[in-house]
């Protein structure tokens, strides 16, 4: 049996039925992670010792039957922006090199009193600003279906960890597609959820209207039991929600007879590799086939996107980015004169490229005599383009769409063109300016043998909506194989 290669929800399963202990599972994962880390560099931090200390603890519970859960005494990676009490959190950024937080953050919390065992933490774009995971202080992650291509991002670390079987699932964040685009160049299942659904604390913030956690996983099965487990109403973060019903793995039944998909043409256009296109078109046709009904429609504004996400996003970065100043925590500058010259000097050394051109914008954008003229005007539109989207929902339970224009970039090409990188998320994005779940899921290979991910969008709080139809196009898929 190759441990590294089942799914977090069969391992839990063996664990449970005592066919493997939590010892096995996580030396497997070390295996592959020894094997092949030094291949893709899908992590920033890797924490042995603790992880074998909270698997000994774990095995412990689980034999006297206080844990039961599908995923209790599985091995998770975690993204490197969300803090682990007594481990390194860096966001990938110099300027936080040496920070350790004093707290866990509250979804993190959730998998541990689940019986998940962190492994350690994943590389990132720095402060998620980025979409190849090649802005990253520590360096650049592989993708682990051609180590000359990028793995997306900002998720990269986590996308590349499972993709590698280096871990069994993994935490990611997605503020623009994070966590969709990633799962999508490296052949992973990934969701975004309804904005609110999991709470951001302890979540380093980039755009905190944007920002959400969610799963990385091997399947849509794996993604339904780790949002069961991470999605939680929390009184420490304002933005959460409580919702009737956390029980998303009740959803995962294979029909979707009488189910209606739309298909936005205005995400076929230019731009959009024919090759990605085919395989989209082909995924609608497998579901038409299975009794869903699947037509084209207009999605207005959608070339709005892309202005409006990158000036809230860089407003919000700015003022969120401010508190990293070489006073409390973090990287300080070595030599300065006086305390504005230390602010500066740290700011300058501590923030790589992408990160001071984004703050730069930010600023711009929030400034006397621009303020109405961009960031209002950006706010309205997004309040437009959710509007938009309510209207399909009214006539479709489903939107189908493309995850990113292209598989896998080579190495370098993007960050070369930052305006071809901030393109590359124009399908994305849209979905966290209007706060509405996203599931990203494979469906098919290019000429290269790069995946190729599809996108499935629902209206508000309805995940279980997606993963059905997410889990139904799966067993059709593996039925063809």
């Amino acid at each position: 049996m190759n441990i590294q290669k089942l799914t977090a929800v069969s391992l839990g399963k063996k664990i449970k039925e005592k066919e493997l202990s939590v010892r096995e599972a996580l030396e497997a994962s070390f295996a592959q992670i020894d094997q092949t880390e030094s291949q893709y560099h899908a992590y920033v931090t890797i924490d042995r010792e603790g992880a074998y200390r909270q698997a000994d603890a774990v095995q412990e519970k689980i034999d006297k039957g206080e844990l039961t859960g599908p995923l209790a005494g599985v091995p998770v990676a975690i993204k490197d922006n969300m803090c682990t009490k007594g481990l390194l959190t860096t966001c990938s950024s110099k300027i936080l090199e040496n920070y350790i937080p004093t707290y866990t953050a509250t979804a993190i919390e959730n998998l541990i009193n689940a019986g998940c065992v962190v492994i350690g933490k994943t590389n990132m774009d720095e402060f998620a600003m980025g979409s190849t995971t090649e802005t990253s202080y520590f360096g650049v992650t592989k993708n682990p279906h051609n180590p000359e291509h990028v793995p997306g991002g900002s998720s990269g670390g986590s996308a590349a960890a499972v993709a590698s079987n280096e871990c069994y699932f993994a935490l990611g964040s997605d503020t623009g597609g994070s966590i969709r685009q990633p799962s999508a160049f490296c052949g992973i299942t990934g969701m975004k959820p309804t904005y609110g659904t999991v709470s951001r604390y302890g979540l380093i913030a980039y755009g905190s209207s944007l920002d959400q956690i969610g799963p990385m996983t091997k399947n849509v099965t794996d993604c339904a039991a780790v949002l069961d487990t991470i999605a939680s109403y929390d009184k420490k973060d304002s933005t959460s929600i409580k919702r009737d019903d956390y029980d998303f793995s009740s959803a995962l039944i294979s029909d979707v007879k009488g189910l209606r998909i739309g298909l936005p043409k205005d995400y076929f256009g230019e731009g959009l590799d024919g090759e990605v296109k085919a395989a989209i078109f082909k995924a609608a046709k497998t579901l038409e086939g299975m009794g869903a009904i699947v037509e084209e429609f207009d999605l207005g504004l959608v070339k709005y996107a892309i202005p409006a996400y990158y000036v809230i996003a860089s407003a919000e970065a700015s003022s969120n980015l401010e508190r990293f100043d070489g006073v409390k925590y973090g990287y300080r500058t070595k030599e300065y004169d006086g305390l504005h010259n230390m602010y500066k000097k740290t700011r300058s050394e501590g923030f790589g490229p992408e990160v001071k051109r984004r703050i730069m914008l930010g600023s711009f954008v929030l400034s006397s005599g621009y303020y109405d003229a961009y960031y209002l005007k950006a706010l309205k539109t997004k309040a437009l383009i959710k509007k938009e989207f309510d209207k399909a929902f009214e006539k479709y339970d489903i939107i189908l769409a493309p995850a990113a224009p292209t598989t896998a970039p080579l190495l370098g090409s993007s960050l070369r063109d930052p305006m071809k990188m901030y393109l590359s998320d124009i399908y994305t994005i849209s979905a966290n300016l209007a706060g509405i779940p996203g599931l990203s899921i494979p469906c098919g290979k290019d000429k290269n043998g790069l995946p190729i991910g599809m996108q499935l969008l629902g209206g508000c709080f309805q995940e279980k909506t997606l993963l059905r139809a997410g889990f139904a196009y799966e067993k059709a898929r593996e039925e063809e194989a």
